[in-house]
């Protein structure tokens, strides 16, 4: 009786790209049954690709319905010469953050890919910055994506990331920020997923994906005649009805009918005559799906099956070095077995890793270890590769598997272990933590350095108000002074990340009264402290005072970053005092003392961050963005997101006039960009900046737009107050654009009544107010707006910005050109160039009130060139209406032409160098480098460009800087 091999994509049928490194099914079922349209759109996708289109594939069906063989078949078309990596999710690993994404990549500890040689260059370069196997921070996010980047300006990138419904969050954000920016990218992203469970957070993916546009390829059970088809095409005969009533029992599920077959020719049980059927009586049959997956295991040896099974218990990818600790054997006592788990289909290579060949052959096998089994090998395991060494984040995946406590062992493991699974794993650790604390008898120092670790892990996960609650426990019981200490710095920050600044000054103060307080806890203790009694009392004098306590204290404790802190602190009470000189002062001394040392890089960067916005307080506007540029290689150098920079580098674009680029900064042009600055300052700031620009440029709807998200976040504390003044500026622009005037004066006013410690700059806005209080008719509220605005002025030791300001409003209050020609002077000269030309718009209109038409023509065309420039349109109406008041008009000055809205004339300067850096083939990473941008901001320029251009991808931009005679080489 003939029988035949069934030739399936289920098989062990594959082959391996160039170098061995990821596996791409080739087995293929014929004619592909029943699945050439879903097909014809992955093929049409990778065609995309080949022409420099970036694409986004979501395929989802229930397990066994051909996903990732569908899926594999398209990507055989694939050019060798690509970027591929292919990495497949399970539940085991959807704690490890980041744990898919890496395995997509490749770029697992120690094992880079070496596939391409371009591809290997690359990882070899990031591999200092990479994140050591899963790193949950907003840091192992950006190094991904700015890796994948990387590897798309190298060669046209596919990615598949397979059973999605188990990746892990942070996988999840590299996955939707990748499909954000994918018509920048040659780039083809492909995701599988079943229909069920699927979290939340996958769901949102999904609607993202098709929401810009993306492919949704469903899978739905074949149709009786596709199964026919099927069964012939693999036996090589029409099925008969006995074969026909068997395979009916699949549902449609190729999967299930693959491996039916395939186990019935196993077992020599097809007869092949005029039609295909069986000789095994029904009984016989196995009678469910995971029956017929265990089932394939019968062409193994008992041996290499229960090596299998322990397999399972690593997940759906394994380290053969890690299976072999498990399993008490040295590497070479497996090699033969795993050779032969190969050969059979059941396991694939996968770079350094092995992979099982199907997720539900993974499934049946785990499955079939009964539970109390089960949850004891995982415990057993974890003690094993704990002993042996392993990362952290492998032995915590076992002993959250174990279910239970894992003794005494386990906890001091754990204990030790505990910062870095915090760092890059906290819920993970949390849910470890608690597990044994809740099992620790008695209350000795392991039980309180288990409380004590807890809370860190809580607070690491954004659990601010559990570890508060579980710290306040622990300092009632916990035995030792340090740590106690420690407890009460992390108790203090949870209440402040929940808006407590009370609850953390009287914890502070509790702590600091403790006689035994270690010096380097009473250091960072104190280092907290001034700041909240800035937002609590706005007492500068007591948080000076304590500001300087804490330096003391940290320089003898040899604490550089709680000296760093008050250093800090410092800057901002003075700066508050307005003592500008004096307060930079401080931030070159926390330079100095946190110097190279990686460690203190997060608090390096805040410093390098702030330091522009102090800059700017000074007038040292050239100096400001030679800041922003030290922050952001700084940033590049370490591999730290820079998007603390974003805001502070959009208000300093706004101040020198730069209006396209402060919004290419705030990445107004993403729609992403907003979710992203989760922190509610830049909120604030982006709302108000963006509305601001908007509202001059008379581009209405975005700035009602940008106004009620901005108005619809509370002001809760000091920090908001502080940085609301650009979104009431914007307020006060709407109302005065409404011709509400007075409405306006009142808004504006607003930012008169600055509370005690509060760093809000009036000055800036004071030249308005006066200028709305004269047209309102409201002398006393101009003459007090001036006289807030010289009360600045004269608080500064260093005359600056303030100085200039309170030029202006005297000469608009007393309508006397003398002090506004001065403040032009200082413009001029010194800067910010955004504030020129309403400075000439002030001084023509005093001029042509004093009857000197002619040098107020003279400034009137300045400032509106000026205006023009920026597209400022509403600003140059109104110069236009408050000079014909005074009979004065532009006279035969030449109107600038309209600048172009489309085409190559289109781009601004920074668009057109970015188009260019584009043109020649440097990714988006590069370009930030190049250009001190961060690489978001240089995402939404080229989204501007594609735009302006009509163009669909990178390749579009190429042609057409061709086409204007862009040289494509330096």
């Amino acid at each position: 009786m003939p029988t035949r091999t069934a030739n399936d994509a289920g098989s062990a049928d594959a082959e391996q790209s160039e170098q061995g490194d990821v596996m791409w099914a080739t087995g293929r079922p014929p004619h592909w049954v029943g699945r050439a349209s879903e097909l014809a759109v992955l093929r049409r996708a990778v065609a995309d690709l080949r022409g420099g289109l970036g694409r986004v594939v979501w395929v989802e069906g229930e397990p066994g319905i051909g996903k990732s063989a569908l899926v594999a078949e398209a990507m055989a078309d694939c050019d060798r010469s690509w970027n591929a990596g292919w990495g497949m999710a399970d539940q085991l690993a959807g704690r490890l953050p980041l744990r898919v994404m890496l395995d997509c990549l490749q770029v697992r500890p120690g094992s880079p890919d070496p596939r391409r040689s371009h591809a290997a260059d690359l990882l070899r370069k990031r591999q200092p910055t990479l994140p050591a196997g899963g790193d949950a921070s907003a840091t192992g996010v950006e190094v991904l994506v700015a890796l994948v980047d990387e590897l798309c300006a190298a060669a046209p990138t596919v990615l598949v990331l397979d059973d999605v419904q188990w990746a892990d969050e942070a996988s999840l954000i590299i996955w939707h920020q990748l499909a954000a920016s994918i018509n920048q990218l040659p780039l083809l992203l492909v995701a599988t997923c079943r229909p069920t469970p699927r979290r939340p957070e996958v769901d949102q993916v999904r609607t993202a994906v098709r929401r810009r546009g993306g492919a949704l390829v469903t899978l739905g059970p074949l149709t009786e005649t596709d199964v026919t088809a099927l069964v012939a095409g693999i036996v090589g005969a029409t099925p008969g009805e006995s074969l026909r009533r068997l395979t009916d029992q699949a549902a449609g599920n190729p999967l299930y009918v693959r491996e039916l077959i395939d186990a019935l020719v196993r077992e020599q049980a097809v007869r092949l005559r005029t039609s295909a059927e069986i000789s095994l009586a029904g009984e016989q049959l196995p009678g469910s799906l995971t029956g017929v997956l265990t089932e394939r295991l019968s062409s193994v040896e008992p041996e290499i099956a229960r090596m299998l099974r322990g397999a399972t218990l690593l997940g759906g990818q394994f380290a053969v070095g890690d299976l072999a600790v498990v399993l008490s054997q040295p590497v070479s006592a497996l090699a033969a077995g795993l050779q032969e788990a190969l050969a059979a289909g059941i396991l694939a290579g996968s770079g350094a890793e092995l992979v099982f060949r199907h997720p539900l052959i993974k499934q049946a096998l785990y499955e079939g270890i009964p539970l109390a089994l089960r949850t004891a090998l995982h415990a057993e395991a974890a003690r094993a590769l704990a002993t042996a060494g392993a990362d952290v984040l492998t032995v915590g995946q076992q002993l959250s598997s174990a279910g239970r406590a894992g003794g005494a062992w386990a906890r001091e493991w754990l204990i030790a272990a505990a910062p870095a699974l915090a760092a890059r794993a906290p819920q993970l650790a949390v849910e470890l933590l608690t597990r044994e604390l809740d099992e620790a008898a008695g209350d000795g120092p392991v039980r309180d350095r288990l409380a004590v670790s807890l809370v860190w892990a809580l607070l690491a996960a954004g659990s601010y108000q559990q570890a508060a609650r579980r710290a306040a426990v622990a300092m009632t019981v916990l035995a030792d002074a340090g740590d106690r200490a420690e407890t009460s710095w992390i108790l203090a920050r949870a209440q402040v990340s929940m808006g407590g600044s009370d609850d953390a000054v009287a914890t502070i103060g509790r702590a600091l009264a403790v006689t035994d307080l270690p010096g380097p806890w009473r250091a960072r203790i104190l280092a907290l402290l001034p700041m909240l009694q800035r937002v609590v009392t706005g007492d500068l004098d007591a948080s000076e005072a304590t500001a300087r306590q804490a330096l003391t204290v940290s320089e003898q404790a040899g604490d550089a970053s709680a000296a760093a802190h008050a250093l800090a602190d410092l800057w901002l009470i003075r700066a508050a005092r307005r003592d500008h000189a004096d307060a930079i002062g401080y931030l070159d001394r926390a330079l100095s003392v946190l110097g190279d040392d990686p460690v203190h890089q997060d608090m390096r960067l805040y410093i390098l961050t702030v330091r522009i916005f102090a800059l700017q307080n000074l007038d040292q506007w050239a100096q400001a963005e030679l800041g922003l540029r030290q922050a952001r290689e700084f940033a590049a150098r370490t591999g730290i997101p820079d998007q603390s920079t974003w805001a502070n580098a959009a208000v300093l674009r706004y101040w020198l006039g730069q209006w396209d680029d402060a919004l290419a900064e705030l990445g107004v042009d993403d729609a992403g960009a907003h979710g992203y600055l989760r922190e509610r300052w830049p909120s604030l700031l982006i709302h108000g900046v963006t509305a601001l620009i908007a509202g001059h440029r008379e581009q209405r709807a975005t700035a009602e737009a940008e106004l009620k998200a901005g108005l619809a976040l509370p002001i809760e504390n000091l920090t908001d107050r502080e940085n609301q003044d650009f979104l009431v500026a914007a307020h006060a622009l709407a109302l005065e654009q409404r011709g509400e005037a007075g409405l306006a004066m009142t808004r504006l006013a607003t930012l008169l009544t600055r509370g005690e410690g509060e760093m809000t700059l009036v000055h800036q806005w004071l030249p308005d107010l006066v200028r709305l209080a004269l047209a309102a008719g409201d002398q006393e509220m101009a003459r007090w707006a001036a006289q807030v605005c010289q009360a600045e002025a004269a608080a500064e030791t260093r005359p600056a910005r303030a100085a200039a300001a309170s030029l202006r409003c005297q000469g608009l209050l007393e309508s006397d050109p003398g002090p506004l020609a001065e403040a032009v002077a200082h413009y001029r000269a010194v800067g910010p160039a955004g504030e020129l030309p309403a400075a000439l718009e002030d001084l023509a209109v005093v001029l042509a009130a004093g009857g000197r038409v002619a040098d107020a023509r003279g400034a009137m065309n300045e400032a509106i060139a000026l205006y023009e420039a920026m597209q400022a349109r509403w600003d140059i109406r109104r110069a236009e209406g408050r000079l014909r008041a005074h009979g004065v008009s532009r006279g035969g000055r030449p109107r600038r032409p309209a600048r172009a809205t489309s085409g190559w004339a289109a781009l601004t300067p920074t668009e057109a160098k970015v188009a260019v850096l584009v043109a020649r083939g440097a990714s988006t990473t590069d370009i930030a480098q190049e250009m001190f941008l961060s690489r978001r901001t240089v995402q939404t320029y080229i989204s501007r460009i594609l735009t302006k251009l009509d163009a669909k991808s990178r390749v579009e931009i190429v042609r057409e800087a061709v086409r204007q005679g862009v040289p494509l080489t330096p």
